[in-house]
């Protein structure tokens, strides 16, 4: 196992490389996470076994880390999230969270039903597992800054946002058929309590909860609107308190911190006048950089530490799954089913929700391509082991998932940058 002070030299020697060397490997076809994945597989137990993560033991910690990483990035996004709200535009990220969603999970059950032989119960919660896309290590293809305008961004952003919430009621379906969480008869009880309370209340909680922090900062600050506040803590303060809520009330959470953001940067660019009507033209948002005197804005204000947990956090999980990894993880059936997951559940769930969506077929394939498996996936299963699944069970699902997300991350990551130039360039000629 790798000393304390190993550790520390391990991770502060990656920082001051990643830093030192951040322009040239931007123009190399590699993400930071590529990077932080091949040093963990090398110090890990695949190469030279000076460190490993027994992801089974340590469970709650790992649950803990993975909450807490997906919460922050959830936030980040919600306040990147460009104004105002357009029922048209929103119509397809929506569809990507719930029927694409729906369509992976059975896809994925499928699979693994009839071809890895598994019971049912684990089926649906494999399919729950790997279905949500990643907030964390999808930043390639994400919304730049609040102002950022671009389709393709926002889908996948937006998606990213709504589905790691959208994913719980099959996790706990899956449950359910394991004898690990209450359904009812036929399913009724899920349906209630699972599907429609605990997603219509978390995203209640969400709303109210960011319009009145939007609201009540913008009255304290008075008319001079200056920066008096600590709006990192604010932004930390609201995550905290709508998780909390919505834990207590048996709401999905994450949906309510994602909507609590969003809700927040909605009501403050209100409140600053910055939304107006263009005639005979979209609604446009007159960004704060070009006032005279830019307004003091929580959630614009946050936004940069955000983002700076985002990539410690990154930093540290990916770590830790190169340490979880074996030679003999790397199964000729977790890797089918990570092909399977990549060519056929995604593209196809992403081609059914999009039915009717007016979207390019070019757009179509990117959004089918880049659904980036990562964090979400690792809290998911973190939960359900710590909520009593069988130790079997637990260790086939770590082991597929595993290999989900490490291909995953080497796939999407290699392929985001050439594509998206080549998209841009394209977008541009046309």
């Amino acid at each position: 196992m790798i000393s304390t002070p190993l550790w520390f030299l391990l991770v502060g020697g990656l920082l001051l490389f990643m830093a030192l060397t951040n322009s040239r490997l931007k123009s190399l076809p590699v993400t930071s996470a590529i990077i932080y994945l091949a040093v963990g597989l090398v110090v890990g137990p695949t190469v030279l076994n000076v460190f490993h993560f027994n992801p089974l033991k340590q469970s709650a910690l790992l649950e803990v880390l993975t909450e807490v990483a997906v919460l922050i990035s959830l936030f980040s996004a919600g306040v990147k999230m460009p104004a105002p709200i357009v029922f048209k535009r929103w119509r397809t990220p929506v569809l990507l969270a719930t029927v694409s969603m729906a369509a992976s999970v059975g896809l994925v059950a499928a699979f693994a039903y009839y071809l890895l032989e598994m019971p049912l119960g684990a089926c649906v919660l494999l399919g729950a597992i790997v279905a949500p896309t990643d907030p964390v290590l999808a930043t390639d293809v994400q919304i730049r800054h609040p102002g950022d305008q671009d389709e393709l961004r926002f889908a996948l952003t937006c998606e990213a946002g709504m589905n790691d919430g959208s994913a719980f009621p099959f996790v706990m379906l899956g449950m359910g058929l394991l004898g690990l969480h209450e359904i009812g008869e036929t399913g009724v009880r899920w349906v209630l309590v699972d599907v429609l309370w605990a997603t219509l209340a978390g995203i209640a909680v969400g709303v109210v909860s960011g319009t009145l922090l939007a609201r009540l900062t913008w009255k304290i600050r008075g008319e001079q609107k200056g920066r008096e506040l600590m709006d990192d803590f604010l932004g930390l303060g609201l995550i905290g308190v709508v998780y909390g809520i919505c834990v207590l009330i048996d709401a999905w959470g994450f949906l309510a911190v994602f909507f609590a953001a969003v809700a927040l940067h909605q009501t403050e660019l209100k409140l600053a006048g910055l939304v107006r009507k263009v005639p005979e033209a979209a609604p446009v948002v007159t960004r704060p950089e070009v006032l005279a005197e830019p307004p003091a804005l929580v959630s614009e204000g946050s936004l940069v530490f955000k983002e700076h947990l985002e990539r410690l956090s990154e930093v540290l999980l990916i770590l830790l799954v190169g340490g979880m990894l074996f030679v003999d993880s790397w199964s000729w059936r977790a890797v089918g089913f990570a092909a399977f997951l990549f060519v056929v559940v995604r593209p196809l769930s992403v081609l059914l929700g999009m039915v009717g969506s007016g979207a390019s077929w070019r757009m179509r394939g990117l959004i089918g391509w880049f659904g980036v498996r990562g964090i979400g996936s690792l809290y998911y299963l973190m939960y359900v082991i710590q909520h009593g699944l069988p130790e079997a069970l637990s260790l086939q699902l770590i082991q597929l998932t595993l290999v989900v997300v490490t291909l995953s991350i080497l796939a999407h990551g290699a392929s985001v940058k050439p594509m998206m130039n080549v998209f841009w360039r394209r977008k541009h000629r046309d």
